[in-house]
């Protein structure tokens, strides 16, 4: 059996080498294959012929079996390839045709979001119209501005008076120790046109007032609130309810965090609606008097964006009348209905 395999192998190598096509070469093994075949169906067990050829045509058999596996595994290993070159084709096609007005560069970056069904191209254009702006540069405020600039907000407004301080790096990752002392909202900026020079930052060196917050509100299409005290949250929301800006809120304490989206301009609670009023000190410390896991404020402030880049683009289902509570302690969360409130002063006015 050993010298028909090695005629088997010299023809293959011969033919390869004198330029003979590769149907060729496998069909000549295929006729020495059922050749053999042939003489051992055909020739008594004591055949000379058949015995100097294995002997048994069962031998033959098996290496016939072992011939088809390894076509059939290399012609599915082709098959496959097929299927993934095809799809590679198909996301570079699905990319091209909803270009828009995206240059070269921003397709690239782009590309996962405009593959999304959920998304495509019109839904990153309206990402890349879209003005947002976000309330405290903070524990939220960080991953929620890194993850706006990387998703191709177009305009990303940012306000809050406070400077990077040492003892904030633990979980405010948008700011460096060498950007201790700068004001946040440039330290911001520098770490986002870092992520995306393709977007605008707009950053706003003071503390919100009354006084300001209108005009400010009024330039943007969604608000984000970052902050933590009761004072600003409740300005925040009489503000976008007066403009009527759909507004998302988080909010965080030790090992808990929780957001919403609140919109009484078109159906859902206001921030007053659900907390009518703040609560002692005592009952809601800060996170320097309480303490704060560090990355606790990662997973609300990510959630804050993924709930802004739905908004934007109308995808899926947002917590407009929804409570999103996070225990991180326990690694439980949980949802809760909230509804508008009749006699709430913020939103039932009028």
């Amino acid at each position: 059996m050993g010298n028909i395999l090695f005629v088997m192998a010299v023809v293959w190598v011969t033919g390869h080498f004198m330029g003979a096509p590769r149907k060729l070469r496998l069909a000549l093994i295929a006729v020495i294959y059922l050749a053999m075949i042939l003489i051992h169906l055909t020739l008594p067990a004591d055949a000379p012929l058949r015995m100097n050829t294995g002997g048994s045509v069962a031998n033959w058999l098996i290496l016939g079996g072992v011939g088809v596996l390894i076509f059939a595994y290399r012609a599915l290993l082709i098959r496959l390839r097929g299927r993934h070159d095809g799809r590679q084709a198909e996301v570079a096609e699905a990319v091209a045709a909803q270009a828009g007005p995206f240059s070269d560069t921003e397709l690239d970056r782009y590309a996962r979001h405009i593959v999304l069904r959920e998304l495509g191209g019109p839904g990153q254009k309206r990402l890349k119209d879209a003005r947002v702006l976000v309330i405290g540069a903070g524990g939220l405020g960080s991953p929620a501005l890194l993850y706006l600039a990387a998703a191709g907000v177009g305009t990303i407004g940012v306000i809050d008076a406070d400077t990077v301080d040492n003892s904030n790096l633990q979980r405010q990752v948008l700011h460096t120790d060498g950007r201790i002392g700068t004001p946040k909202v440039f330290s911001a900026e520098a770490a986002m046109l870092a992520q995306n020079p393709h977007i605008t930052v707009k950053p706003y060196n003071r503390r919100l007032t009354a006084e300001i917050a209108p005009e400010l509100f009024a330039e943007y299409d969604l608000v984000l609130d970052g902050t933590d005290n009761f004072e600003t949250r409740y300005l925040v929301n009489q503000t976008c309810v007066a403009l009527g800006k759909p507004l998302i809120s988080g909010a965080l304490t030790q090992w808990e965090g929780q957001i919403s989206l609140f919109d009484p301009a078109r159906g859902a609670p206001c921030y007053q609606c659900v907390f009518p009023e703040a609560p002692a000190p005592e009952l809601a410390p800060s996170c320097a008097a309480a303490g704060v896991l560090g990355p606790l404020p990662g997973v609300i402030g990510a959630m804050m964006a993924v709930e802004a880049v739905k908004e934007i683009a109308g995808a899926g289902e947002g917590l407009r009348g929804r409570l999103m509570i996070y225990d991180a302690l326990y690694a439980e969360t949980r949802s809760i209905t909230v509804k508008k409130r009749a006699g709430c002063p913020c939103c039932a006015q009028g």
